[in-house]
């Protein structure tokens, strides 16, 4: 357009939003210990096999952030790929997640809980106010967002 520039002191500051995909294997047990061996397979049916079964899990982690005018960008992705790593992978991937993961000896390690796990793991890594969903996908009909709330 004819007499229409962009000055970049003058752009109001846009806010983006990156989200990064990865996949981890892991085994658990939905049992709780607040209820009876009854009352879990009740609530829990197959789930609650007492050998455990596994997932694939595909997890979303988003950061929403303001776009950064000198590098373009919400936050660098290699490093957004190692605090994954760090929080997830290492911790989760081809675990027993109620034998190897300490936090789920007492949590029972619902997808939902996974996802709180995840958060919790993920905002001590990430820069302050920058994390803001983690979506879980245990299979591919079900889905589970966590939003810190």
């Amino acid at each position: 357009m004819e007499g229409y520039s962009i000055n970049a002191e003058t752009i109001t500051e846009r806010i983006g939003y990156i989200t990064r995909v990865q996949s981890f294997s892991a085994c658990h047990r939905l049992h709780s210990k607040a209820l009876s061996d009854e009352e879990n397979k009740k609530v829990f049916g197959k789930c609650n096999n007492p050998n455990g079964h596994g997932h694939n899990y595909k997890v979303e982690v988003t950061v929403r952030g303001k776009i950064d005018r000198r590098t373009g960008m919400v936050m660098n992705l290699t490093d957004l790929k190692q605090y994954i790593e760090e929080a997830i992978m290492i911790p989760l991937d081809h675990k027993n997640l109620d034998k190897d993961v300490p936090y789920f000896v007492d949590v029972v390690s619902t997808t939902e809980n996974l996802a709180v796990y995840i958060w919790d793991s993920l905002v001590k890594l990430l820069p302050p106010n920058l994390l803001y969903e983690i979506k879980m996908h245990e299979t591919d009909k079900n889905i589970v967002v966590y939003r810190g709330e």
